[in-house]
């Protein structure tokens, strides 16, 4: 028996090593991890089993018979736990063959993606790889497409996670596009279509890698990713923190964690967070952080339309979505990036039975042809969408401006709000109250003495929570100080909340 247990741990020790001691060297070298080093660091210590160690390559064509066949085949692939919570997982390992994908490669990864739609945990992908392997074909291009088949039938079940740790073309960006987060690695990772190589070639444009497909362009420019962060190590350590937000999947409720923060907490500084001046700035993430489980906030597109905030906290330790206008940029107007990024956020908390806390000062939506030739009406119905579809908890706070249609569209009453409060600084109208006289009393325009004295009419008449709250648009004014303690109690009370939608196959969400 003995000779036979040698030769497993042999053959195990040498699938560990991946390409070798040069390549691993090389990865270093780069400030890039292995795949294996990766997985312990995202996952508890001792918790990975791997599945498919021994797999290779059947490729025969263009020398495949006659290279070295490298066991695992450029992923590894298996399951463990974080903070004691099931995931299952995969990474790419770029010194077998680049990651390149083929036959056997996509074979791994979709029997991972099985396993966890069977068992209802979350999938987290790691890549740094060469796009598929040519001298596979259509073999390897059939893998994508097998994988990318998974992706869809798992969205909106369980949640994907996919983190870009290295170059990534083709179908190793297509593929994490359709997964709900993606995270980057600054200066190491790159996601692209097609390469710097190819633009030359086609469009005789000159880019570097980092121009054309890194971290800055795709969390601040084109939105594809969620995040990114500094290197491996932090970018590992964060996917855990995520983790420990998110449900297993979308009927298991969201994880509750042990809380030191007392629901009824009152915080008398909120009281003085709004300025004098209706025109002056504020930062709504301070907001957030008092209301959130000891300040404990984790963002998501952080760097991308930042005149809305979205991410997750926890209110007396269950997980939230925060959905917030931010007056410190562009006083929080809502245009066509900020509803496409709130919308989608909405919607993954709604698909996965997340409650929805809404801070609400926004002066309207952008004007500009700008903004109209780059679909702002469009982009706008996906959050009033979003929002209108959601059966989760949602509960409102208007701070301060909500003027206009952006009102509605805010997760107001009338679109599905549960339970709306405002703040008595909160100015609730059609617009502000200079737009609104001038418009009103056009004919008094060249009397500032009577348009002075309109305004303020309109302001006393307007300009106040208490319109609203006479309709029952608003179900309370409250103190900014009890905002966390009337949330903390409203999401208790709305925890049983069911609602019966009209059956249908699906919407036709306005993309």
């Amino acid at each position: 028996m003995k000779p036979i247990l040698d030769e497993l741990e042999q053959r195990r020790a040498g699938a560990r090593l991946g390409g070798g001691e040069k390549r691993i060297a090389a990865q270093h070298t780069r400030g890039k991890l292995t795949a294996r080093e990766r997985l312990e660091l995202l996952l508890d210590t001792g918790s990975f089993e791997e599945f498919d160690t021994f797999v290779q390559h059947r490729c025969t064509d263009f020398g495949m018979d006659k290279a070295e066949k490298i066991p695992g085949d450029g992923v590894v692939t298996g399951w463990g736990t974080v903070n004691g919570r099931k995931v299952f997982v995969f990474a790419k390992d770029f010194t077998v063959f680049g990651g390149s994908l083929s036959e056997a490669h996509a074979a791994k990864i979709t029997k991972i993606q099985d396993m966890a739609l069977k068992v209802r945990a979350p999938i987290i992908g790691l890549f740094d790889a060469g796009g598929a392997r040519i001298q596979e074909g259509v073999a390897a291009l059939g893998g994508y497409g097998e994988v990318f088949k998974r992706n869809v039938l798992a969205s909106g079940v369980i949640p994907q996670i996919s983190v870009i740790m290295g170059p990534c073309a083709g179908g190793d960006v297509y593929s994490p596009a359709m997964t709900d987060f993606i995270f980057m690695v600054r200066d190491t990772s790159y996601m692209f279509v097609t390469g710097p190589e190819v633009v030359k070639t086609v469009t005789n444009e000159s880019v570097t890698a980092e121009e054309l497909g890194g971290a800055k362009v795709h969390t601040t420019k084109s939105s594809v990713a969620d995040g990114a962060f500094e290197n491996d190590v932090e970018c590992l350590l964060q996917m855990r923190r995520l983790i420990d937000f998110l449900p297993a999947c979308n009927q298991s409720g969201v994880p509750a964690w042990p809380s030191f923060d007392d629901g009824e907490r009152l915080d008398p500084s909120l009281d003085t967070l709004v300025p004098e001046h209706p025109n002056k700035p504020y930062d709504m993430k301070e907001l957030i952080a008092k209301v959130a489980d000891e300040g404990d906030f984790f963002e998501i597109q952080g760097a991308f339309a930042r005149n809305i905030l979205t991410g997750f906290g926890r209110v007396e330790g269950r997980t939230v979505g925060f959905v917030a206008n931010q007056p410190m940029v562009l006083a929080g107007v809502l245009d066509a990036d900020a509803s496409r990024k709130a919308a989608r956020f909405v919607r993954f908390c709604d698909a996965f039975e997340i409650p929805i806390v809404t801070f609400v000062d926004v002066p309207g939506f952008l004007p500009g042809t700008a903004q109209e030739y780059g679909g702002l009406i469009k982009h706008g119905a996906k959050l009033l969408f979003a929002y209108s579809q959601a059966t989760v908890p949602l509960v409102t706070v208007i701070t301060r401006k909500a003027f206009g249609g952006a009102y509605d569209v805010m997760a107001s009453k009338h679109i599905g709000g549960d339970v709306n409060y405002a703040w008595p600084t909160a100015q609730i109208a059609v617009m502000g109250a200079k737009g609104a006289v001038e418009i009103i009393f056009r004919a008094d325009i060249d009397d500032p003495e009577k348009i002075a004295a309109r305004t303020s009419e309109y302001e006393q008449r307007f300009l106040s929570p208490f319109v609203a709250a006479e309709r029952g648009y608003i179900d309370e004014v409250i103190t900014p100080r009890s905002t966390r303690k009337r949330i903390a109690r409203a999401l208790a009370m709305l925890a049983s909340k069911k609602v019966e939608a009209p059956l249908k196959k699906h919407d036709n969400l306005p993309l």
